[in-house]
C-alpha cells in the first residue's frame, strides 16, 4: 500500500479525537473533582503489539508510563484476553506510577481480530493508607499508602469482577466517589472501543495497522530530527529538592547528564540521591515520562507523542536511587521529583540549545487533600492540585496562574470547592514581585487561601521550591520561593513544604506557590513593559528600579526615562549564559 500523507493526517487526527473524546467522557460523568475539574488523568491507544500510537488529553507527564504498564499486561495476559475483558492495575512495582493512579486497559476486537487497547489512567481521591488522598510525602514504605491492585481483570468477557470491586470499596474512604470514577474510566474505555471499530470499518483492518506503523516511524523522524539538531556533547545540570517529607533539613539532589551523538540522546540518572524514607521516590516509568516530556517541549513538531518518539531516547538511573527505588520505597508523592528532573533537563538543555528552554516554573502542582468530618458528622474529602507559573523564555514572558506544561491540569474553580467540601476559599490571586526578574519576566507566583468549616480533619500537602527557588536563565533571575502558612492563636506559623497534620474547625491555611524564573538580563527589560507590569499590579514601583532600573512616577503614570538612564548605566550585567549548577 503506498504512503499517502493526506490519508495518513486523517488517521493521525481520527485517532487523536478518539483518545481525546476518552478524556472528555470522564469529565462528564466522573465524581471527583480531581477528575471533573483538574483533570488529573490520560488516554492512550495501543496496538496490538503493545505501542503506544496516540496519547489523549492531558497529563504529559504521563506519557512514558502507559508503555511500561502496557508491558505489564502483556506479560500477565499474553494473548488470552477477551472481547468485553478490562484490566486494571496501579502496584508502583508492576507497571504503574504511585498507588491513586488506576490504570485501566480494554482489548480492542474488530471481529476476532485484536487491534489494540484503550488505556486511560486516571487520578482517584482515594486509595486507603494511613492518609485520607493516600499521597502523603511522609509516608516511609508503599503499604501505608493504600490499596495495591496487581495486573487483574476488572470485568472478565464483559462479567464485573464483584470481589475486586467489594475490595476496593472496603478499604478506601469514599467508596462510592472511587467506584463511580471508576465506571466513568470505563465508560471512556468503551467509547475508544467504538471509535476504533468505526476507523476500522472505514480504513481496513489492513490500512490502519499500515497507518499505525508509519505513525510511529513519523514521531521517530521528528523526535531524530529533533534531537540532531542540539550539538553533540555531554550536558549536566544538578537541582535540588528542599526535603524528602521526613527530613526537613536535607536537600535531595537531582541530576540529569545528557549524552548527545547524532540523533540520539541518553538522560543519565547517576549522581542523583539514593533512595529516600519520604514518599518523594519515582519510578523508573515515571522518570522517562519526565525525560520525555523536556525533549518534547524543545520540539516544533506536532508528530504524535507515541513509542516512535520515545525510540531514539534512552533514560538511565541506578537501582535504588531516587528516580529507581527498591520495593517497598514510598512513591506516593513522586511528583514533585519528576517536575524537578524536567527543571534539571531544561538546566542541561540550556547549555546545549540556549534559546530553546524556558527558565524553571513553579516547581510543579502543589497537590493537597483535606479529610474529615462536616458539621453533620458527615465524612468529606477534597484534593486538588494547585499551580502554577511558567517560568520565562527567549522572547516569550513567563505565563501568570497556569499549569505546569508537563501537568496541563487545572485549579479547581472556588464555587466547585465551596460545594464539593466545607471550606471557604478567602484568598485566591497572584503575588506582586513574584515573577523572576528578567528580559522576559517570570510568572506570577499564585497565593490560596483555605478556611476550613467542618469539626476536624487530616490536612496533607506536598509543596517544594522554597530553600531552592525556580531559576532564572540568561541572566535571568530566579522567582520567588514558596510558601505554606497556617493560622494559630492569631498569628501565622510557617509550615514544611510537606507535612501532615490536624486541621480543626475554623483554621485557614495559605499556600502560596513559587513564581517562575525570569528570562535575559532585567536591565533590558523594554521600560514600556515595566510600567504596564507596575500599572497592573505585578511589579511594584520598588521593585521596578530595584530589579530593572526604572523608575516610574504616577499621577499619571508614566517612565522617568532620565532617571532610568542614570539607574540602568551605573550596574554591570552578570555573565552568565546557562543557569549555576549547584
Amino acid at each position: 500500500m503506498a504512503h499517502d500523507p493526506v490519508r495518513l493526517e486523517l488517521v493521525k487526527n481520527a485517532i487523536g479525537s478518539v483518545v481525546d473524546e476518552m478524556v472528555l467522557t470522564v469529565v462528564r460523568i466522573a465524581y471527583s473533582s480531581i477528575m471533573k475539574d483538574t483533570m488529573d488523568m490520560s488516554s492512550a491507544f495501543c496496538d496490538r503489539q503493545g505501542r503506544m500510537i496516540a496519547q489523549g488529553l492531558s497529563l504529559p507527564l504521563h506519557l512514558g508510563s502507559i508503555p511500561d504498564a502496557m508491558d505489564a499486561v502483556r506479560t500477565e495476559f499474553g494473548d488470552t484476553l477477551a472481547a468485553g475483558d478490562v484490566v486494571i492495575l496501579n502496584d508502583p512495582y508492576q507497571g504503574g506510577m504511585h498507588l491513586p493512579d488506576i490504570f485501566m486497559f480494554k482489548p480492542v476486537f474488530v471481529r476476532e481480530h485484536l487491534l489494540g487497547y484503550a488505556v486511560l489512567v486516571a487520578h482517584h481521591n482515594d486509595m486507603g493508607g494511613r492518609v485520607p488522598g493516600s499521597s502523603a510525602a511522609d509516608s516511609t514504605e508503599v503499604f501505608q499508602e493504600g490499596l495495591q491492585i496487581p495486573v487483574v481483570k476488572l470485568y472478565d468477557r464483559g462479567v464485573p469482577n464483584d470481589t475486586l470491586f467489594k475490595m476496593i470499596a472496603r478499604n478506601v474512604r469514599v467508596p462510592d466517589t472511587v467506584i463511580g470514577d471508576l465506571h466513568a474510566q470505563e465508560a471512556a474505555c468503551r467509547i475508544a472501543e467504538r471509535g476504533m471499530g468505526e476507523l476500522a470499518t472505514r480504513y481496513g483492518v489492513d490500512e490502519l495497522e499500515q497507518r499505525f506503523d508509519e505513525l510511529l516511524d513519523y514521531s521517530e523522524r521528528e523526535a531524530r530530527r529533533t534531537i540532531a539538531a542540539i550539538p553533540d556533547g555531554t550536558y549536566s545540570y544538578t537541582d535540588h529538592l528542599d526535603d524528602d517529607g521526613i527530613d526537613p533539613d536535607r536537600p535531595v539532589t537531582v541530576k540529569a547528564t545528557l549524552h548527545v551523538e547524532r540523533d540520539e540522546l541518553t538522560a543519565d540518572l547517576a549522581g542523583s540521591s539514593p533512595q529516600v524514607r519520604g514518599a518523594i521516590n519515582s519510578t523508573l516509568s515515571f522518570a522517562r515520562s519526565a525525560v520525555y516530556f523536556a525533549i518534547r517541549a524543545i520540539m516544533e513538531s506536532d508528530a504524535p507523542n507515541n513509542s516512535g518518539f520515545m525510540r531514539p531516547i534512552r533514560v538511565a538511573a541506578p537501582e535504588g536511587c531516587l528516580f529507581n527505588p527498591r520495593r517497598p520505597a514510598a512513591v506516593a508523592a513522586r511528583g514533585v521529583s519528576g517536575f524537578r528532573l524536567i527543571d534539571a533537563m531544561f538546566g542541561a538543555l540550556s547549555q546545549a540549545v540556549p534559546l530553546l528552554p524556558r527558565a524553571a516554573g513553579e516547581g510543579g502542582t502543589s497537590s493537597y487533600s483535606i479529610g474529615g468530618y462536616d458539621a453533620d458528622g458527615r465524612f468529606v474529602l477534597f484534593r486538588e492540585a494547585l499551580m502554577g507559573a511558567w517560568g520565562g523564555g527567549f522572547q516569550r514572558e513567563g505565563i501568570d496562574g497556569v499549569a505546569n506544561p508537563a501537568a496541563n491540569i487545572g485549579n479547581a474553580p472556588v464555587e466547585m470547592v465551596e460545594n464539593q467540601a466545607p471550606i471557604m476559599v478567602e484568598k485566591y490571586e497572584l503575588v506582586t514581585d513574584s515573577g523572576g526578574p528578567g528580559k522576559w519576566r517570570g510568572g506570577m507566583s499564585v497565593e490560596r487561601q483555605l478556611r476550613f468549616l467542618g469539626e476536624r480533619a487530616t490536612f496533607q500537602l506536598r509543596s517544594d521550591r522554597r530553600r531552592h527557588p525556580p531559576y532564572g536563565l540568561a541572566r535571568g533571575k530566579p522567582g520567588s520561593p514558596s510558601n505554606n502558612l497556617l493560622e494559630d492563636n492569631g498569628g501565622w506559623l510557617q509550615l514544611p513544604t510537606k507535612f501532615t497534620r490536624a486541621l480543626h474547625k475554623g483554621q485557614a491555611f495559605r499556600h502560596i506557590t513559587a513564581g517562575g524564573g525570569g528570562y535575559g538580563d532585567p536591565l533590558e527589560r523594554d521600560p514600556r513593559l515595566v510600567l504596564d507590569d507596575v500599572r497592573n499590579g505585578k511589579v511594584s514601583l520598588d521593585a521596578a528600579e530595584r530589579d530593572y532600573g526604572v523608575r516610574i512616577l504616577r499621577s499619571p503614570w508614566r517612565i522617568d526615562h532620565d532617571a532610568t538612564v542614570k539607574l540602568r548605566a551605573g550596574r554591570e550585567p552578570r555573565l552568565q549564559i546557562a543557569p549555576a549548577s549547584a
